[in-house]
C-alpha cells in the first residue's frame, strides 16, 4: 500500500512538473561594457531558415520571456539600436522551459556611425508616470533635428511658435541624459540636436530644486523632455554638419560638436537659416499647424556643459547668442462683438524686426557629505531689439466682404462710404528700439537632520533688471460718421516721441522645515519674505502740432527718429508734454506661509496643503495731470491637493487640484481715464474684487508589454469666480472702444484627451495610433452700445473636437503610414448670432519612406488639407500638399549624405490662422515662401571611446542586422530589402510628424 502511494505521488509530481513546462524561454539583456540593464530591446524567435516565429521586448529590468509554439530548434535574436545583434541557437525538447541566463550586448561603432535602425522597436513604453519613446521607431528624414522626431510622438503637439505640449501639458525644459540643457530655451535643443544621436525620449514631470532635495513635493513641477544619447556615444567626440541651399535664396545651415567622457560633457552649436526654422515639411502632418508667420532669418551660437564627479559635485552651464531678422506682412480681417451692432475691421501691415540677445545660465550643486546640499543658480540676459511697422486699417459697421473684395483699396473705401458702411480709416507708423539687461541668482542650502526625512532648507533669490526704450509713432485717422465744423469728415492725428527707462529689482528670503510625524507621513512648513520694486519714467514729446503728412516724405528705418525730429520747427524740449509723460513707482512686500502634508504608501501618494499670502503694496504715479500715491493690503490663499494611485508599475492615476487668487493690478484700480489713444480708451475701476480660480486635472496611463499597448487619458477643468474681464463701450460713430475692467462670473473651460498606441503584431511591424481631443471655452464680458445704454452680457462659447488616426507598416527598408485628422469648431455669441460659425478642418494622406540599394533612400509625404464653414469664402480651401526627399549616402560608414528636398511641390499651402475670444474673431493671413527646393549636405564625424567602440577588423565575423527574417550572414549578395550592414540610415516617416 505504501509503495503504491509513493508511486502515485511520484507520478502526480511528475505530471504536475510536465504540465508546468510550456516551452518558455527566459533571460536578461545587459550592456557588456557598462554592465547596465538594457530595457525595451527587441527579442525574436526565428526558425532555422530565419523566418519569424514570435517576438517580445525586454522589460524595465532588461528581462524577457518568450514562448515557443512547438518543440524544435530555433534561433533566438536580440537587437537594440547601437549594439551588435545577438544570435543564439535554442533547442526545446519535451515541452521543457529554457533559461538562457544573461546575454551581453556589445557596442557596434559602425551602427552608431550609420545611425541604423536595427529592428522594429516598440514606439512607446510607460513606467510609472514616465512615457519613454524609442527614437528608432519614428523614422524622420536624413538631417532632421529632434523637433521632427517630437512632432511624431503620440500625444505630442508642436505649435508654429515652438511651444511643445506632451499629453496636454506644456514642456518647460529639455534634458539630455537627465542633465540640464540650454535651460530657459527649449527651441535651441529642438532646432539643433540631430536625431542621429538620440536613442530614447522620456516625458515626465520634474520636481523643483526644493522638492528634489527635501523629498517633500511642493507641487512646483515642470514637464520635461529627456533625450537619451545612444549607447556607446557617452565617451568620445562626435559632430554633425548640415549645410543647405535652395531656390528663392533659401538657406539652412547647422553644425554641432560634442565631447563626452565619464564626468564631463560639452556640446557646441551654430545655426543660420531663413526658412522660418521649421524643418523639412513644415508643421504637423494632416493639419494646419504649420503656418509660417512671415519671412524670418535666424542665427544662433550656443554652448552647453555638464560635469558630474559621481559623488559630491555637479554643475551645468549654458550660454547662447541669438539673432533674428523678421519680415512680416499681415492681412487681418476681424469682427468685434459689440451688442447688436456690427463692428468689422481690416488691417494691412508691414513689420520689420531685428533682435540680438545673449543668455547665460549656470547651476552648481555641491554635496560635501551625506547631510549637506548646496545649490547655486546664477543667470544673465542681454537683449536689444528694433522694430518698424507701417499699417493701414479701416473700421466698418457691416461686413465689407458682402459688398467688395478688397475693403482697403481706395475705390472700395469710396464705394463703402457712399453706402454709409465706412466708420474710419487709419494709417500708423512706429519705429521702436529696446535695450535691456537682467541679472539673477538663487542660493539654496539644505541640511538633513535625520535619516527619516527631517531637514531644513534656507534659500535666497535676487533679480535685477534695467531697460530703456525709444519709440517714434504717427497716427492719422479719418472719421466718416463724424463731421467737423465745415461739414467735412473729421480727422485726428497723434505724432509722438517716447523715451522710457525702466528699472526693477527684487529679493526673497525663504526657510523650509520638514518633519516626519508618522510612518511615511511628513509635514513641511515654509516661510518666504519677498520685496519687489519697479520704476518707470516715460518722457512723451507731443509733435501733433506739426501739419498732417509732415513726415510723409520719409521712409521708416531702424532707429531713424533723428530724421523725423530734424523736421521739427522748434527745439525738441519744447514739445515735452508733462500730462502725457508718466512716472510711476511700485513696491510690494509679500509674506508666503505654506503648510504641506505628504503621505506615502505602497499603492498611493497624497499631498495636501495650503498657502497664505498677506501682501502690502504701494503705488505712486504722475500721469495726465493727476498725482496718485496709494497703498493696498490684501490677503491671498491657495489650497492644493495631489493624489497618485499606482495600480501597477505601468498603470497610474493622478488627480490634482489647485486654487489661486489673482489680485487686480494697481493701474486697474485707479479711477483715471486714459484717452491718449482715442480709438482705445481705458478707464480704471476702484471696485474690482480679487479673482479666485479652481484648477482640476485628472491623468491616467497604462501600458501592456504585449503588442506595446499604451493608453493615456487626461481631463482639465478650470473655473473662475469674480474673473477680471472687460466692459466695452463701443462708439458707433468713431469706432472707438472704451475699456473698463470689471468682475465677471461664468468663465470656465474644459479640456480632455485620449491617446492609444499599439502594435498590431508582436514584432511591431504593423502599428496603430489614435489621439482624440475635446476642448470647450466659455468667455464672458460686458458690452455697451453707447454711454447711455445698459450693459449687456456678452457670452462667447467655443467647442472644438479633434481626432487623429494613423496606421503604419514598417520594416528595415520600408515604412508606409496612412493618416487622417478632423477638427470641428462650433463658435456661438449671444449678441451676434448671425456670426455663429461651424467650421471643419480635415486632412488625410500618407507618407512613404524607402531604403534603396546603393545607399539611396526616398521619402515622400502627400496630404489633402481642407477647410469648410467659414463665412469668408476665401478661407474654404482645399490644399494638396506634397513634399519629397531623395538622399544618397557615401564615404566610409556613410559619413556623408546628399539630400535633395522638394517643399510644397504643388504650391498650394496657405498661411491662415484664426483666433476667437470673448471680444472678437480675428483671421490673419501671413506672407511666406512655402514652395522651394533645397540641396543639403550632411557630414557626421564620430570618434567613440571604449573597447567596444573601435572599428571591427575586416576579417571578423558579421551578421545581417537589418530586419526580421534575416539570420547569420552566410555571404553572397543581398536581395531587395534583405538588408545591408553598411546601408544608409532609414529615412522618411513624415515631414513634421503626426
Amino acid at each position: 500500500m505504501v509503495k503504491r502511494l509513493l508511486t502515485f505521488v511520484l507520478l502526480l509530481t511528475g505530471s504536475i512538473s510536465m504540465l508546468a513546462q510550456n516551452r518558455t524561454i527566459t533571460g536578461s539583456l545587459y550592456d557588456g561594457e557598462l554592465k547596465e540593464k538594457v530595457p525595451f530591446a527587441i527579442v525574436q524567435l526565428l526558425k532555422q531558415d530565419s523566418s519569424y516565429v514570435v517576438g517580445a521586448t525586454s522589460d524595465e529590468a532588461g528581462s524577457f520571456k518568450i514562448t515557443a509554439p512547438t518543440n524544435g530548434r530555433f534561433i533566438l535574436k536580440a537587437s537594440y539600436v547601437g549594439y551588435k545583434t545577438i544570435f543564439q541557437n535554442i533547442t526545446i525538447a519535451n515541452e521543457q522551459d529554457v533559461a538562457v541566463g544573461q546575454l551581453d550586448f556589445q557596442v557596434d561603432s559602425r551602427t552608431l556611425k550609420e545611425v541604423k535602425v536595427v529592428a522594429s522597436a516598440p514606439k512607446v513604453v510607460v513606467k510609472a508616470d514616465t512615457f519613454q519613446y524609442n527614437a528608432s521607431a519614428y523614422r524622420v528624414p536624413e538631417g532632421s533635428t529632434i523637433e521632427a522626431l517630437v512632432k511624431r510622438l503620440p500625444g505630442a503637439e508642436v505649435s508654429s511658435d515652438g511651444t511643445i505640449k506632451i499629453n496636454g501639458k506644456e514642456v518647460k525644459k529639455i534634458l539630455v541624459d537627465g542633465k540640464e540643457f540650454m535651460v530657459g530655451d527649449t527651441k535651441t535643443a529642438m532646432k539643433n540636436l540631430p536625431t542621429s544621436i538620440v536613442q530614447t525620449i522620456k516625458a515626465y514631470d520634474q520636481k523643483s530644486d526644493l522638492s528634489r532635495v527635501t523629498g517633500i513635493d511642493d507641487g512646483d513641477e515642470s514637464t520635461v523632455l529627456d533625450f537619451g544619447i545612444k549607447a556607446g556615444m557617452n565617451k568620445g567626440l562626435f559632430s554633425n554638419i548640415d549645410l543647405g541651399i535652395g531656390t528663392h535664396n533659401r538657406y539652412s545651415e547647422k553644425a554641432m560638436g560634442a565631447y563626452f567622457n565619464n564626468k564631463f560633457r560639452i556640446m557646441g552649436f551654430a545655426s543660420a537659416n531663413n526658412v522660418n526654422d521649421m524643418g523639412f515639411g513644415g508643421g504637423p502632418r494632416g493639419g494646419f499647424g504649420g503656418v509660417r508667420q512671415g519671412l524670418n532669418a535666424t542665427k544662433m551660437v550656443g554652448l552647453n556643459m555638464n560635469y558630474d564627479n559621481g559623488n559630491t559635485l555637479q554643475w551645468d552651464g549654458s550660454v547662447r547668442w541669438n539673432h533674428s531678422d523678421g519680415d512680416l506682412n499681415t492681412r487681418v480681417s476681424s469682427e468685434n462683438f459689440v451688442a447688436q451692432q456690427g463692428s468689422f475691421g481690416n488691417r494691412l501691415a508691414q513689420e520689420y524686426t531685428r533682435t540680438n540677445s545673449w543668455d547665460g545660465r549656470f547651476r552648481l550643486e555641491w554635496r560635501p557629505d551625506s547631510v549637506w546640499n548646496i545649490m547655486f543658480r546664477p543667470n544673465f540676459r542681454l537683449t536689444k531689439n528694433d522694430g518698424q511697422v507701417v499699417s493701414s486699417s479701416a473700421a466698418y459697421n457691416a461686413d465689407p466682404y458682402e459688398t467688395v473684395d478688397d475693403p482697403l483699396s481706395t475705390a472700395s473705401i469710396a464705394q463703402l462710404k457712399a453706402l454709409g458702411t465706412m466708420v474710419n480709416t487709419q494709417r500708423n507708423m512706429t519705429i521702436s528700439y529696446g535695450n535691456s539687461t537682467s541679472l539673477g541668482a538663487m542660493l539654496q542650502v539644505n541640511r538633513k537632520l535625520s535619516s527619516n526625512g527631517r531637514n531644513v532648507t534656507l534659500r535666497v533669490d535676487g533679480n535685477y533688471s534695467d531697460s530703456d526704450s525709444k519709440t517714434f509713432s504717427t497716427q492719422d485717422i479719418q472719421y466718416f460718421q463724424l463731421q467737423d465744423a465745415l461739414g467735412n469728415d473729421s480727422t485726428y492725428r497723434a505724432y509722438r516721441y517716447n523715451l522710457m527707462p525702466t528699472k526693477s529689482w527684487d529679493y526673497a528670503l525663504q526657510a523650509t522645515y520638514s518633519e516626519p510625524i508618522a510612518r511615511k507621513t511628513y509635514l513641511q512648513f515654509s516661510y518666504q519674505f519677498k520685496y519687489g520694486f519697479s520704476k518707470s519714467d516715460r518722457d512723451t514729446y507731443d509733435l501733433s502740432a506739426m501739419p498732417s503728412g509732415a513726415f510723409g516724405s520719409l521712409q521708416p528705418a531702424y532707429r531713424s527718429w533723428d530724421n523725423y525730429l530734424g523736421l521739427l520747427t522748434n527745439p525738441l524740449a519744447s514739445y515735452l508734454d508733462d500730462n502725457l509723460s508718466r512716472y510711476s513707482e511700485y513696491r510690494t512686500y509679500t509674506h508666503d506661509m505654506q503648510v504641506m502634508m505628504r503621505m506615502i504608501r505602497d499603492k498611493w501618494k497624497m499631498n495636501v496643503g495650503v498657502m497664505f499670502q498677506p501682501q502690502h503694496s504701494t503705488y505712486m504715479q504722475d500721469y495726465l495731470g493727476v498725482h496718485v500715491d496709494t497703498a493696498r493690503t490684501v490677503f491671498n490663499w491657495s489650497p492644493t491637493f495631489d493624489f497618485r494611485y499606482k495600480f501597477s508599475e505601468q498603470s497610474n492615476l493622478r488627480i490634482n487640484y489647485k486654487g489661486t487668487i489673482t489680485q487686480p493690478t494697481m493701474s486697474q484700480l485707479l479711477s483715471i481715464v486714459d484717452n491718449t489713444d482715442p480709438q482705445n480708451i481705458s478707464v480704471g475701476n476702484p471696485g474690482l474684487k480679487p479673482a479666485f480660480t479652481n484648477n482640476f486635472r485628472l491623468f491616467y496611463n497604462t501600458y501592456k508589454q504585449s503588442h506595446s499597448q499604451a493608453l493615456m487619458t487626461f481631463a482639465n477643468f478650470s473655473t473662475t469666480r469674480n474673473a477680471i474681464g472687460n466692459s466695452v463701450t463701443y462708439d458707433a460713430i468713431t469706432g472707438a472702444r472704451t475699456i473698463r475692467p470689471v468682475n465677471v462670473n461664468g468663465n470656465w473651460d474644459a479640456d480632455a484627451g485620449l491617446m492609444y498606441n499599439t502594435s498590431i503584431d508582436s514584432a511591431g511591424v504593423w502599428n496603430l495610433h489614435t489621439f482624440t481631443r475635446a476642448n470647450f471655452n466659455r468667455y464672458v464680458s460686458y458690452l455697451q452700445l453707447n454711454r447711455t445704454s445698459n450693459l449687456e452680457k456678452n457670452i462667447t462659447k467655443s467647442l472644438t473636437l479633434g481626432e487623429r488616426l494613423a496606421a503604419s507598416y514598417r520594416t528595415s527598408w520600408l515604412e508606409l503610414e496612412l493618416d487622417g485628422s478632423v477638427d470641428y469648431t462650433n463658435t456661438k455669441n449671444n449678441l451676434q448670432s448671425m456670426s455663429n460659425l461651424r467650421t471643419w478642418q480635415f486632412a488625410y494622406g500618407g507618407t512613404l519612406s524607402l531604403n534603396l540599394p546603393w545607399n539611396m533612400s526616398i521619402s515622400t509625404d502627400l496630404h489633402q488639407n481642407s477647410r469648410r464653414g467659414y463665412s469668408d469664402a476665401s478661407l474654404n480651401t482645399n490644399e494638396l500638399l506634397w513634399n519629397a526627399q531623395i538622399s544618397q549616402s557615401m564615404l566610409k560608414g556613410n559619413a556623408l549624405t546628399f539630400s535633395l528636398q522638394f517643399y510644397d511641390i504643388l504650391r498650394q499651402q496657405s498661411n491662415l490662422s484664426r483666433v476667437i475670444n470673448s471680444m472678437s474673431r480675428t483671421d490673419t493671413e501671413y506672407n511666406s515662401i512655402n514652395s522651394y527646393i533645397m540641396l543639403r549636405a550632411t557630414y557626421r564625424l564620430n570618434l567613440f571611446g571604449g573597447k567596444n567602440a573601435m572599428p571591427k577588423p575586416k576579417d571578423s565575423p558579421d551578421y545581417d542586422r537589418n530586419g526580421p527574417g534575416m539570420g547569420p550572414r552566410e555571404g553572397g549578395k543581398k536581395g531587395f530589402g534583405g538588408g545591408r550592414p553598411s546601408g544608409p540610415p532609414p529615412m522618411g516617416g513624415g515631414f513634421g510628424g503626426f
